[in-house]
């Protein structure tokens, strides 16, 4: 959450929730997943470090194992109103901070007779979350923001975000030591912004107190009408070391080591991070968007979290090839991981000739693009992919080729189902329309059953 005066706001299994180099969610299942769904099981190569489902009897709080209070209007000896101008008070009261009985928690903002509003926020007691040497990190979470929109939620301010551990104990030394906010929303609106906090503020290489961040929309259902996965991913298995944010599996913002000098992201990100839960009443950020709490505003619609859960990668990712710079040859082998957009994807270590990567977790509704796929003045005719599955015996899926939209109609396809394994690799041909010049083409993955049913490591075309 971005501040004002130097103290910060801070497999998928279900088989739908994690993305690109690392993240890959189903959007669909991910929107209509029940509101007490288990945190998904580890791919493989991932460990599951740190989760909680909150689970428990309805109306008691949260365990405190995993996670403390921050109660009052800041941090002992922080700045006030938690440096925000925020005018909520955070208390433990489960009238504020309880688990509902059904699998989740609710954070609930509540204004009394007079006029003053009470929240939560909680921390998790852990302050190491970050990725090993060569490794990568996933912290995510499935909620819903606060249901309330219009005039009735000026002023709501929810918050998944992660703060770098020198902060703890010391309160002063934001934004230097770093702030990652996975999923902030405000006022309402159909919107969620994810950033990066670092430098000095104001300015600064960072841009703060804005900070280096971007937006989207939820798609299906608007953030306030359901559930959505908030996913963070930090790979240090890259050059340069990334930090990619997600909502339901679409990677819609990724924030590169080399957009800064290199004091600034070390001193940023060098160390571990805690986890920060939290419904904010007022502040700066709604207040630049029209304001409030006033009026108006209603009390006691709460965000409720299914569960939060960190994952971590100690072999990295391998060698990822990036897109090239300039026009792809259709006839040489387009590797699957050096895509320019996707959604849904992992991209994981390949065991197959050649090593390097492959792309996988390609379920029904995945997409990856790769621009510029220059197919010369002789037509292509055959689309051939390089491919594994470990799918169970009833599922299968098209792997579809499209051309500059993935909602035009595929030019060719083939069908597969599983190979013996998800590293058993099989080279399969497919007949196309005629192509020729050069096209953005689409990988679409098409299944009736909602299970993973490929990878791929590379395609290419022929005449």
């Amino acid at each position: 959450m971005s501040e004002t005066s130097g103290i910060p706001r801070r497999r998928r299994a279900l088989v739908a929730v994690l993305s690109t180099l690392g993240l890959a969610a189903a959007v669909a299942t991910a929107a209509t997943l029940p509101a007490d769904a288990s945190a998904p099981t580890p791919p493989t190569g991932w460990t599951q470090v740190f989760v909680d489902d909150f689970n428990g009897t309805a109306g008691t709080g949260v365990s405190t194992t995993n996670w403390q209070y921050s109660t009052g209007t800041s941090y002992p000896g922080g700045p006030a109103n938690w440096g925000t101008g925020e005018i909520e008070t955070m208390t433990n009261s489960t009238n504020n901070v309880s688990l509902d009985g059904s699998g989740n928690l609710r954070i609930t903002p509540i204004r009394d007779s007079a006029g003053n509003w009470t929240s939560g926020r909680i921390e998790t007691n852990r302050t190491d979350f970050q990725p090993p040497a060569g490794g990568r990190l996933r912290v995510e979470a499935r909620l819903q923001v606060p249901n309330v929109t219009g005039a009735s939620a000026l002023g709501y301010w929810p918050a998944f975000w992660m703060l770098g551990a020198p902060y703890r104990g010391n309160y002063q030394n934001w934004p230097s030591v770093g702030e990652i906010d996975i999923m902030e929303n405000t006022q309402g609106l159909n919107t969620i912004w994810g950033t990066l906090h670092c430098g000095t503020s104001p300015g600064g290489p960072c841009n703060e107190t804005t900070g280096l961040g971007s937006t989207t929309t939820c798609s299906g259902t608007t953030c306030q009408a359901g559930f959505h996965t908030y996913s963070m991913e930090w790979d240090r298995s890259v050059s340069p070391e990334a930090i990619r944010f997600y909502v339901d599996g679409t990677n819609y913002h990724t924030v590169t080591a080399n957009q800064v000098d290199a004091t600034t992201w070390s001193n940023a990100t060098n160390h571990g991070f805690f986890i920060i839960l939290n419904v904010a009443m007022g502040g700066a950020f709604p207040a630049a968007f029209g304001g409030g709490p006033d009026a108006n505003t209603v009390s006691g619609r709460p965000m409720v979290v299914d569960y939060v859960q960190v994952l971590q990668s100690t072999t990295g990712g391998g060698t990822t090839t990036p897109p090239p710079t300039g026009s792809r040859d259709a006839y040489s082998a387009i590797q699957a991981e050096s895509y320019n957009s996707q959604s849904g994807t992992l991209t994981e270590t390949t065991t197959d000739t050649g090593g390097g990567q492959n792309i996988g977790s390609l379920a029904n509704g995945d997409w990856a693009l790769y621009q510029g796929v220059n197919f010369g003045s002789t037509a292509a005719t055959q689309f051939v992919g390089r491919v594994a599955s470990g799918a169970g015996s009833a599922v299968s899926g098209l792997v579809e080729v499209r051309l500059d939209s993935r909602t035009n109609t595929p030019i060719g396809s083939f069908s597969i189902g599983n190979t013996g394994g998800w590293q058993s690799w099989r080279t399969v041909p497919a007949n196309i329309s005629s192509v020729t010049g050069t096209h953005d083409v689409y990988l679409t993955f098409t299944s009736g059953q909602a299970q993973d049913f490929v990878n791929v490591n590379w395609f290419n075309f022929g005449h």
